[in-house]
Order: C-alpha cells, then structure tokens, then sequence
C-alpha cells in the first residue's frame, strides 16, 4: 500500500481579489494566501508519507514579477526532498514555457513533463507508470491526450493532462479532451487541472479535478485543496483534503417572509453565521446576496449605502472580527401594488411609473432620453468590459428596477415631508 497527492492550479503568488481596499481586511493573510496553502500541501505530504506528489499544471499565476516566486516554490520542493517524496509536475496555461521570461532549477527530486511531446515517467518501486506533457503556448487548442503514450502493462498508469474537459463554459478552451476519449487509453487515473471547481468526472478510471488550493476570488467559493489518494491492491481511493487558509462563501437571505426592515438583521446574521461554521475557523470574506419579493425592497435599494454597511457591520459582529461582507448584492423584488386607473399618470409617481414601464417593454425607448447603454464599455479598461452586458435585456431591466426603487423611495420621502 502507498499514498499520492493530486493537486493542480496552486497559482502561487496571485492575489485574492475584492477586499484589497476594506478598511479592517486581513491583507497580510490574503496576501500570503496561496504560499500558506502550499505550505499546507507539503505538509500534509510528509504527514501521511506520501510516495509522491502530482501537480496538474498552473504552479505560477503567470510570469514572475521577481525570483522570490520561484525561491519559495523551490524552498517547499526541498522540503518534500529532505522527505523522500518526489514530485511530478505539469505547465500550464498560466506558466506555459513560453510565457516564463524566470526560470531556476528544480530540486532534482521534482520531474517537470516536457512541453514538446507526452512522456513517460516509470517508478519501479511501487510499480506505476506517470504519463504527462506540459503546454508549449498559454493557448493550446489541439487536444493534448490524444498522443499520450499507451499503458505499461503490469503497472498503475496515471496520466497528468491541464485541459477544459468537455470544452465547459467559463474555462478558457485549452487542451480539449472528453472523458470517453480519455478512457481510451486504458490509464487507471487521469489527473486533470485548469478548472478550479473540484468534480469526479468518472469513477471508472478514475477522472479528477482537484480544482486549485486556493479559493482567490468570490467565484472560488467552498473548501478547496487535493486529492490524497490511497492505492492497495490496485485499487485507488481518492479522499479530499482541504489545504486553504482563507476562504470565500455566499449568502443567499431570503426575505419573502420579511415585513419591515427591524426584521432584516436576524435573517443576514443567522446566514453569516452559517457561513462562519463552514469556514471552520478559517478567516473569511462573504457576498452577500438579499433575494424574495418583500415590502422592504424599495428601502434596501433607495438606502444601498447604508443597508450595505449595516450588513458589514453585521458580519464583523458574527465573525468574531474575522468575517467581511466583499459585497452586497440586492436582487429582491417589490410586492405589486395595484394603482387606481384614475391617479395612473396624475401624480409624479404615476408618470415614473408609466416611464419605465415603457422602457422595459422596448428598450430602444432609451435613445428618446439620451442614453445610450452601448458607449459604456468604451469607457472601461478591456477586462471590465465584459462584466457590463449591455445587450442582454434582462440586465436593462434590472438597471430600471433599481431605478424605480431608488426614485420611488426618494419621492416618497420627500411626500412625507
């Protein structure tokens, strides 16, 4: 019996996105993140005795900005060589050979798969056979597995591929492959990376994303780490290990049920604190998002600063000062209200209502008041550009909702005054 680790997009060095600027954040541990989680790899290599590590590609979160990138990354290989433990690794598309202007030379117990042809590592002690190529280009297009070299018999085969299996939305398309494809091969575990959501592709081989070790943004949100995978008899038995030292959640509050405002604190608070216990005494940032039809919906919108700093202010008091709310989604909708025929366009908020209601219903109606939501993203920086989906109606509709809630509250404020 031995053990190995899969693990894949370590990404060291890259920086966790959205609380650098919250008064309060934790920036030294967010900022050491990915290096503590590595940290916490190595370990738990030498803790279980592993025989050797697998590194499915994305080590690096692009090219270094100086050579301390690569002497830490050195630094915990030489820990796992004072241990015996060897180590297998995979560029890709984030450190492929060509984007790396740095290099250093590995601990001779680290074997990096070359980018030119699939290979072959043979270990004869615990009889298996690693199969692995790294990516020449950060854009690899041609399905990488298809040329991998054939089993050798009489061992365990695994094979280290970084690939968008089944070409899957929201994962740059490199190094395609499908699982059928994958099985053709005969391997008995396929140790994949690139995608950084952890999934069991197949049982029979076994087909693995780890996803990274690192959660760095709110769209990495849950547990993340590897893989330890025992092997007795020829039988693999992989169990998940969490290695990351901060970690991002949402919250989804329901307020269908909430009549008021005084109300709204309960609901964030016990969601938080769901949160809280998940994270397992890990410090962690939250988005929160307020969904359901309530009464209380134009005041979330007409006050969002405030509503959005209560929240935080929540947060800080269930997470014990170790919890922060990285943004507040508002997303609930208004209880309709029927308005008599007669007052409909006689009063400003009849006219407001009219308005909009015409602009949701055609959207090209805006063009009439001057605005034209298509130069917008124009005026942002290229990668922003695709977070502003000017063409899709639903997000005009939820820009005219928001709208109406903020001038619905404005205009009944200044009635009761």
């Amino acid at each position: 019996m031995f053990r190995f680790i899969h693990a894949a997009d370590v990404h060291l060095d890259s920086p966790l996105w959205g609380l650098e600027k919250y008064d309060g954040a934790p920036v030294d541990e967010i900022r050491s993140a990915t290096r503590r989680a590595l940290e916490r790899l190595v370990q738990l290599a030498i803790d279980e005795q592993v025989a050797f590590v697998l590194i499915a590609g994305d080590i690096y979160d692009g090219d270094w900005p100086d050579y301390n990138t690569g002497l830490f990354f050195n630094s915990q290989m030489t820990r796992l060589k004072e241990a015996g433990i060897r180590v297998f690794l995979i560029l890709g598309n984030h450190d492929a050979a060509n984007t790396m202007t740095r290099s250093l030379t590995l601990p001779d117990n680290v074997v990096k798969f070359p980018h030119d042809a699939a290979v072959t590592e043979v270990l004869e002690d615990v009889g298996v056979a690693i199969h692995g190529q790294s990516f020449a280009t950060k854009a690899v297009t041609e399905d990488l597995s298809q040329s991998y070299p054939p089993k050798v018999a009489g061992m365990l085969n695994i094979g280290m591929l970084h690939t968008n299996e089944g070409g899957r939305e929201g994962h740059d398309n490199y190094a395609p492959c499908t699982v059928e494809g994958l099985k053709t091969h005969g391997y008995d575990y396929w140790a994949l990376g690139h995608v950084h959501t952890r999934e069991e592709l197949s049982e029979s081989p076994l087909v693995i994303y780890p996803g990274n070790i690192q959660g760095r943004h709110i769209r990495e949100t849950g547990p993340k780490g590897c893989y330890l995978c025992t092997v007795d008899g020829g039988t693999i038995v992989p169990e998940f290990r969490t290695l990351d030292v901060f970690r991002w959640e949402l919250a989804n509050v329901d307020l269908s049920d909430v009549e008021s405002t005084d109300e709204l604190a309960d609901k964030v608070v016990d969601e938080l604190q769901a949160c809280r216990e998940r994270a397992d005494g890990r410090p962690l940032a939250v988005r929160v998002e307020l969904t359901g039809q309530t009464p209380i919906h134009d005041d979330l919108l007409g006050e969002r600063e405030r509503w959005t700093n209560e929240i935080r202010s929540y947060a800080l008091d269930a997470g014990g000062g170790r919890m922060w709310v990285e943004k507040v989604r508002i997303r609930t909708l208004p209880v309709p209200q029927e308005m008599p025929a007669e007052s409909a366009g006689d009063d400003p908020m009849g006219e407001l209502a009219e308005i909009l209601n015409a602009l949701r219903e055609n959207p090209a109606a805006f063009e009439k008041y001057g605005i034209d939501f298509r130069k917008l993203p124009d005026k942002l920086r290229g990668e922003l550009r695709e977070l502003l989906p000017v063409n899709d109606p639903e997000w005009c509709r939820s820009i005219l909702d928001e709208a109406e809630s903020l001038l619905t509250h404005t205009l009944r404020g200044k009635a009761a005054k």
